[in-house]
C-alpha cells in the first residue's frame, strides 16, 4: 500500500491552499516528515473545528520551500511560518459549503488528529479509505495504451540523447519524485535538457516538476505531448 500522510489545518486555512493551487506549508519542526514525502504519496484532508471531519482525499505532486507570506497569519506577521511547503492534486473533496454536513468521522482518525500532519499507519489509511470509497467514480478499464505510449516516447527521447552524444536517462531522480527523461553533457554533472511527457492527465504537475528542476539547475526544459 501506498504511504498515506494525514493533512490537518482550520478551515480558513484549507480555503487559502485550494483558492493558491492546492499549496499546503508544514513548520520548521515537521522538517523530518516533509523530507520523506515523496510524489505520489497519499493524502487524506481534515479539518479541524468548526468542521471537525474528514473532507478529502488528494496525492503529493512535488514539494518546494518558500520564504513568501501565503496565509493569513503570515500576512499579518509578515512571516513565513509554513516554510515547508507542497503541491498536491485533489482526488476528492466535498465543496467548502458542504464541509459541516458532509464531512467524514472517521473513528480511526479521532485520536490523533489533533497532533496534526504525520504518516498514517497502513491500517488506519485503508479504514479512511474505505470511508471515502462509496464517494469515488468507479475508474473505467483501463487498455494500458496511455502506459505503453509514455514509455515508448521515454525509449526514443533515450535514444535521441544518446544519438547527439549525451549520457540521456530515464527516470532521473529529483527531490523525491522522477522526471521522465534527461541529457547529461558529462557523468557527474547536472542534467542539461529535461522532459516530462504528458499523455493525458494534468500538464500543470508536468510544468511544475520542469519549473523546480530549472530552479535547481538552470536546465533547458521540454514537455512532450503524447496524443
Amino acid at each position: 500500500m501506498a504511504s498515506y500522510w494525514l493533512v490537518v489545518g482550520s478551515p480558513e486555512h484549507w480555503q487559502v491552499a485550494f483558492e493558491n493551487g492546492n499549496i499546503w506549508g508544514l513548520q520548521q519542526v515537521k522538517f523530518r516528515w516533509w523530507d520523506r514525502l515523496s510524489e505520489g504519496d497519499g493524502l487524506i484532508f481534515c479539518v479541524t473545528r468548526p468542521v471537525g471531519g474528514a473532507i478529502g482525499l488528494g496525492k503529493v505532486s512535488t514539494k518546494f520551500k518558500q520564504d513568501k507570506p501565503l496565509w493569513p497569519r503570515e500576512v499579518e506577521a509578515q512571516s513565513v511560518l509554513w516554510p515547508l511547503r507542497f503541491e498536491f492534486d485533489v482526488d476528492f473533496c466535498f465543496r467548502p459549503e458542504d464541509w459541516l454536513t458532509s464531512k467524514l468521522e472517521i473513528d480511526a482518525l479521532r485520536a490523533i488528529v489533533q497532533a496534526g500532519f504525520q504518516p498514517l499507519k497502513p491500517k488506519t489509511a485503508e479504514i479512511a479509505l474505505q470511508a471515502f470509497a462509496p464517494l469515488l467514480p468507479q475508474a473505467p478499464d483501463e487498455t494500458g495504451q496511455s502506459d505503453s505510449l509514455h514509455e515508448e516516447l521515454k525509449k526514443k527521447l533515450v535514444e535521441m540523447g544518446k544519438i547527439q552524444k549525451f549520457l540521456a536517462e530515464p527516470e532521473y531522480p529529483m527531490d523525491g519524485t522522477r522526471l521522465d527523461a534527461v541529457w547529461r553533457r558529462v557523468e557527474k554533472s547536472v542534467p542539461t535538457y529535461v522532459f516530462e511527457i504528458q499523455v493525458g492527465g494534468d500538464i500543470y504537475h508536468a510544468i511544475a516538476k520542469l519549473k523546480h528542476a530549472y530552479d535547481l539547475w538552470n536546465i533547458h526544459p521540454r514537455i512532450i505531448k503524447g496524443t
